[in-house]
């Protein structure tokens, strides 16, 4: 009945071993039918196996002014956070002079490479004015400005904007860090952590939809009156960042006539003092904005995330959300920010503010409430990507000077397919001489290693490759030396299981109970060796660079592997082999012969208990002393 117990419990094991390998295998074969993007069914090599893209980064100095090693270093920090955020690994961020040299492996996409000088100030500005871009027309444009001070009796149609859908009442317009070709209903809005965004559209639309247009009952889109259009305040000086006094003539005539694919005032918008109010466009350029003064900067923005929405039963929601937290001075000024926004009302452009990097507005959401404690959530038409690319541009986006790139060129593998190819050939050589080391000292026990070393490669195989997709992991020479090392670790804990099975053995136990004590004897060792292994793995990654943190990985991620082989496979199998007559009357080529093993004869007792025999006396008998022949 115990046995019948034993071997049910292993074969469960065993089962849920496969299911593993089963759902690791259909994960892999599904990403690459149908992921995307598509997995590869090899691993991803990092720069010195497969090579890659390097770029030099220039910093933008005016005059003669160089930059200080301060900043620098503070670039390359930030650079090096930018590019792990975008679940680049194994990238290279290192000083040139007083330049910054970046090496990306593999092909990088034109927006990774984009991101890389993305680097002027974070700001949030308040909206002034917002207008959608619309191509242009050979009419006149109007000479006047569209502020919001609301809708006009007899609105004069306006044939630079395209007539809306009349199945449709909603404009569709666009904002930056979304898809293109968003609803109103669709568009960020901003609320205080835990609010639910509203339902049916009607919030977020008002707070993102520019009520210098107005749609009549059949859908058609006015614009107004320009003689109801009251022209910017040129002598007051303005009370607030959301004046409307900050909009000068110039600044009015200028907004008019701007161009947003101009990459000249895109740089000027960049490199403008914080005091002043700017033009910009977002990243689109779908959308232009006269922007107050910069009213809170990165620097006070202490952390950015995305996720799925939790709401206030604590379940998450469908709706994806951008997450800001300030630090104490950001948080009371974004608190006076949001304040003031929030008394424009939802109907109005002024309700928004802008977040501002590198000249272009990466969104701008309305306010839906005043956010008082420095957390807050941005939500409305993202995606996971477009969430994730606004946080990262808001957690990384802030450095200390401008960069431009000065070149970019594809970098040849270091090392290349030669050393590779050495590489697996040196891992699979170690491989078989565990393999013959196994079969001579273990016999046919030997099998058992050599079929859990088999396991264990197919495991560290899927989990690199689904890394490689996943959180593109690059395989460098440093990581396929930590996988060859690791093959020692593995065969290590096989040793030390079935040396103590043959110590209970030697002492006259039967195998199929030498199996179970040992394996209590041997387990709690395999445990420590492991945890020590990972403990070493983990120093190495935090506080080494480059090929050691590969080293560092690989390393790590082979342990918990022979961890999860040897509990899951190597014991539940040789619990079924010592349950058969081969191994279990311990046959001389089963490696757990008791005469080879020069095990003493047991007298069992009964409930798992036995004898020992006594010890072999040396000195001279009884009747010998009594005898006297000594």
């Amino acid at each position: 009945m115990a046995r019948n117990a034993r071997n049910r419990s292993a074969r469960n094991t065993l089962l849920a071993l496969l299911a593993i390998i089963v759902v690791l295998s259909g994960t892999l074969g599904a990403a690459h039918l149908w992921g995307n993007p598509k997995a590869q069914l090899t691993p991803l090599l990092g720069l010195d196996l497969a090579g890659g893209r390097q770029v030099v980064l220039a910093p933008i100095i005016d005059g003669d002014q160089t930059a200080a090693p301060e900043q620098l270093n503070q670039a390359i920090d930030i650079i090096r956070r930018r590019v792990d955020g975008q679940g680049v690994a194994e990238a290279e961020v290192s000083r040139l002079g007083s330049n910054i040299q970046v090496a990306i492996p593999g092909t990088p996409t034109a927006a990774q490479l984009e991101a890389l000088s993305q680097s002027s100030q974070l700001q949030f500005r308040a909206v002034l004015v917002a207008a959608p871009v619309v191509p242009t027309q050979p009419t006149e444009p109007p000479r006047e400005l569209p502020l919001p001070v609301g809708p006009t009796e007899e609105p004069a149609e306006d044939p630079a904007v395209e007539p809306t859908d009349p199945d449709n009442d909603q404009a569709e317009t666009t904002n930056a860090a979304y898809p293109e070709g968003l609803l109103a209903d669709q568009q960020p809005t901003v609320q205080a952590a835990g609010q639910l965004p509203a339902t049916g559209g009607v919030d977020a639309a008002q707070a993102t939809e520019s009520p210098d247009t107005q749609t009549d009952d059949a859908g058609q889109t006015e614009a107004p009156d320009d003689s109801a259009v009251t022209d910017a305040p040129d002598s007051a000086e303005p009370t607030s960042a959301s004046d409307l006094a900050w909009i000068t003539p110039e600044l009015q005539e200028e907004f008019l006539t701007y161009d947003c694919t101009d990459e000249v005032k895109q740089r000027a918008a960049s490199q403008a003092p914080a005091e002043e109010p700017i033009i910009a466009c977002s990243a689109g350029g779908t959308e232009k904005y006269i922007l107050g003064p910069s009213e809170l900067s990165g620097g006070e923005l202490t952390d950015a995330s995305s996720g799925l929405q939790v709401g206030a039963g604590g379940q998450t929601t469908g709706v994806v959300e951008v997450r800001l937290q300030f630090n104490d001075e950001g948080r009371d000024a974004f608190s006076a920010i949001t304040t003031r926004l929030f008394g424009f009302g939802q109907n109005s452009n002024q309700n928004r503010f802008a977040i501002v990097l590198d000249g272009q507005v990466i969104s701008a959401p309305g306010v839906r409430s005043p956010i008082n404690d420095g957390v807050a959530t941005i939500s409305g038409g993202f995606t996971n990507e477009s969430a994730k690319e606004l946080a990262n541009q808001l957690k990384f986006g802030a450095l200390p000077m401008s960069f431009e790139v000065q070149t970019s060129e594809q970098l040849s593998p270091q090392l290349g397919g030669e050393q590779l190819r050495l590489g697996i050939i040196a891992g699979l050589v170690g491989m078989i001489l565990v393999f013959i080391y196994s079969l001579i000292q273990y016999r046919a026990l030997g099998l058992v290693t050599v079929a859990s070393l088999i396991i264990a490669g197919i495991l560290a195989y899927l989990s690199v490759t689904l890394l490689g997709w996943t959180n593109n992991f690059r395989l460098t020479m440093a990581g396929v030396t930590g996988l060859i090392v690791a093959i020692g670790v593995t065969a290590d804990s096989f040793i030390v299981y079935f040396e103590r099975i043959r110590d209970e053995v030697r002492t006259g136990r039967p195998l199929r109970y030498a199996v179970d004590t040992g394996w209590v004897r041997a387990r709690r060792t395999i445990i420590i060796s492991d945890v020590v292994n990972l403990i070493a793995a983990g120093v190495l990654y935090f506080l080494s660079e480059s090929g050691v943190k590969a080293f560092a990985f690989a390393l790590g991620l082979s342990t918990v592997i022979d961890l999860l082989v040897v509990v899951m496979f190597t014991h539940p199998v040789v619990s079924i082999l010592a349950n058969t007559k081969f191994f279990g009357e311990g046959h001389k080529w089963s490696g757990m012969d008791p005469e080879r093993l020069g095990a003493r004869r047991s007298t069992y007792l009964g409930r798992g208990q036995f004898a020992r025999p006594a010890p072999k006396r040396t000195g001279p008998t009884r009747e010998q002393t009594e005898g006297g022949i000594v």
